[in-house]
C-alpha cells in the first residue's frame, strides 16, 4: 500500500511538474532553406508555422507552448546530421522534424537513435525509411514511394493500355526508390519498361539523355526530379520536343506549387500519384487552404499540409502519454489515428507508416485536378520493417 501511495504520488508530482514548467516544448527543424529544394523547404516551414501558432493559440500542449528552432539542412545529408547534432545536444530540442533529402533522413534517423530522439519526416519518398532502412526512432506521416505509385499505376493502366515507359530519375536514394517502385506498381498492371536513367542532382542540363529516350520510343516518361531541377528538365523536354505525343507522369513532388509557375505550360498534362490536392473537397480541407493561403500569400502543397499535420500528431502522442519522454510518445505515436487535411491518418505501428488515401492528380491550366483515387489500406503495401 505503501509502495502503491509513493508511485501514484511521483506520478502526480511528474504531471504537476510537467504542466506547470511553463517552459516551450522545443520542436528542431532540418530542412533545407537554400538551394534546389528550398521551394520545399518553405512549403514545411510554412505548415509548422502554422500548424504551431494555432496549437499555442488554444493553450498549446499540455500547457506548454511549441517552439520551432529551424537550421538549414540544403538538402545535404552531412550537413543535415550536423544541424540535428547541434539541435539534440545544444538546443536541447524533444522532438525533430523537416528533413527533405531521404538521404538525409536516413542519417538523421541515426543520430536520433544515438540522442534516444524522435523524428518524423512530412517529405521523403524512399520507401526504405519505413522499410528495409526502418527506425524505432524515425516515423513518416506522409506517403511514401509506394503509396504514390500505387494510385498513379491505377491511373495509367485505366487511361493506357499496354504502356512503355521511359524512366528519368535523380541520382541518390529518393530517386532510385521512386524510379523502383513504380515501375514494380506499372509492370505489375500490365506496363512495360522501355529503359531507365539517373542523372546528378541540380543537374543543368538533361539534353545528353535525349537521345536515349528518343530510341526507346516509350508512350510514357516518368521522372522523380523535384524542386529546380523539375524546372530545367521540362523546359529542357519542350524545347527539344521529347515529351511531344507522350504522356508524362511522376512522382509527387516533381510538378508542384512551388515550381509549377516557372515550368508553364510544359508542365501541363503531367500526371502523378499524390496524399495530397487542394481540391480534396472536405470542410476540414477547404479550411485549411484559406488558413494556409492567408497566412502566407501562397497556397500549400502536399509538403505544406503534411508539415501542418505533423505537429498535431505530436501534439496528441503527447498528450495521450502525458509525457514528452522519448519512450513514452514512442509508444503513443504507435497506431495513432489523427485528423489532417486530407483526413484521418493512421501512423501503423510496425513500421511507423502513415496510412491515407491516395489521389491521381493531373496539370490541366496551371490547375491540378483530381482524377482517380485508390484507398489508403488499398495503397500502403506490406509491412516489412524487421528491425524493431
Amino acid at each position: 500500500m505503501k509502495k502503491t501511495f509513493v508511485a501514484t504520488t511521483l506520478a502526480i508530482a511528474a504531471a504537476t511538474a510537467f504542466a506547470q514548467a511553463g517552459a516551450p516544448i522545443k520542436v528542431g527543424v532540418v530542412t533545407p532553406l537554400s538551394g534546389t529544394y528550398a521551394g520545399i523547404g518553405q512549403q514545411v516551414k510554412w505548415g509548422l508555422d502554422l500548424a504551431a501558432a494555432q496549437i499555442n493559440a488554444a493553450g498549446g500542449v499540455m500547457g506548454r507552448k511549441l517552439e520551432l528552432i529551424y537550421e538549414d539542412e540544403e538538402a545535404n545529408p552531412a550537413v543535415a546530421t550536423q544541424k540535428a547534432e547541434k539541435l539534440f545536444q545544444v538546443n536541447k530540442v524533444d522532438f525533430l522534424t523537416g528533413t527533405v533529402n531521404s538521404g538525409s533522413t536516413l542519417a538523421v534517423g541515426q543520430v536520433a537513435e544515438r540522442n534516444n530522439r524522435l523524428i518524423a519526416t512530412t517529405v521523403s519518398f524512399a520507401d526504405s525509411i519505413t522499410a528495409d532502412k526502418c527506425s524505432p526512432n524515425v516515423f513518416r506521416v506522409n506517403a511514401r514511394a509506394g503509396m504514390q505509385s500505387a494510385a498513379l499505376a491505377d491511373w495509367l493502366a485505366t487511361t493506357q493500355k499496354d504502356a512503355s515507359v521511359f524512366y528519368l530519375g535523380p541520382d541518390y536514394e529518393m530517386g532510385r526508390s521512386t524510379v523502383a517502385a513504380f515501375k514494380s506498381a506499372a509492370e505489375g498492371k500490365g506496363a512495360k519498361t522501355a529503359g531507365e536513367v539517373f542523372a546528378p542532382l541540380d543537374n543543368k542540363d538533361y539534353s545528353p539523355y535525349f537521345g536515349q529516350i528518343r530510341g526507346a520510343k516509350p508512350t510514357v516518361i516518368y521522372t522523380s526530379v523535384a524542386g529546380n531541377d523539375t524546372v530545367r528538365l521540362f523546359t529542357q523536354m519542350a524545347e527539344f520536343g521529347v515529351n511531344r505525343n507522350i504522356q508524362v507522369v511522376g512522382a509527387s513532388g516533381t510538378v508542384t506549387g512551388q515550381n509549377l509557375a516557372a515550368i508553364g505550360k510544359a508542365a501541363d498534362g503531367f500526371v502523378t500519384g499524390v496524399g495530397y490536392s487542394t481540391s480534396i473537397p472536405s470542410a476540414e480541407n477547404q479550411k485549411f487552404v484559406a488558413d494556409f493561403t492567408a497566412a502566407n500569400k501562397a497556397a500549400p502543397d502536399l509538403y505544406g499540409a503534411d508539415s501542418y499535420g505533423v505537429l498535431f500528431a505530436y501534439k496528441a502522442a503527447v498528450e495521450k502519454a502525458k509525457s514528452t519522454e522519448t519512450d513514452a510518445v514512442r509508444t503513443a505515436l504507435r497506431g495513432l489515428q489523427w485528423n489532417t487535411p486530407q483526413g484521418l491518418k493512421t501512423l501503423r505501428a510496425g513500421d511507423h507508416q502513415a496510412m491515407q488515401d491516395m489521389y491521381a492528380v493531373k496539370v490541366n491550366g496551371g490547375k491540378f485536378e483530381i482524377v482517380g483515387k485508390v484507398a489508403a489500406a488499398a495503397a500502403i503495401g506490406a509491412d516489412t520493417c524487421s528491425k524493431f
